[in-house]
């Protein structure tokens, strides 16, 4: 679906940055730039503990009921 992305150049991603600069300015790029960065950190940070988790489960004995 999304193919054509790997055909995109340098040359085209400039030119889109400075449409994208026309329309919006650039200090809404900025702004959005800077909140996908913080939206980035904040997903490998959930990842990250979400890792933790998984093997503080993993590395827990498992424990096995007795029928009397």
């Amino acid at each position: 679906m999304f193919n054509f992305i790997r055909n995109i150049g340098p040359t085209e991603l400039i030119i889109i940055g400075v449409i994208l600069a026309i329309f919006f300015g650039s200090k809404k790029i900025a702004g959005l730039g800077k909140s996908a960065g913080e939206a980035t950190r904040e997903f490998k940070k959930i990842k990250k503990e979400m890792s933790r988790a998984v093997d503080e489960v993993k590395s827990q004995p498992v424990e096995t009921k007795k029928e009397d």
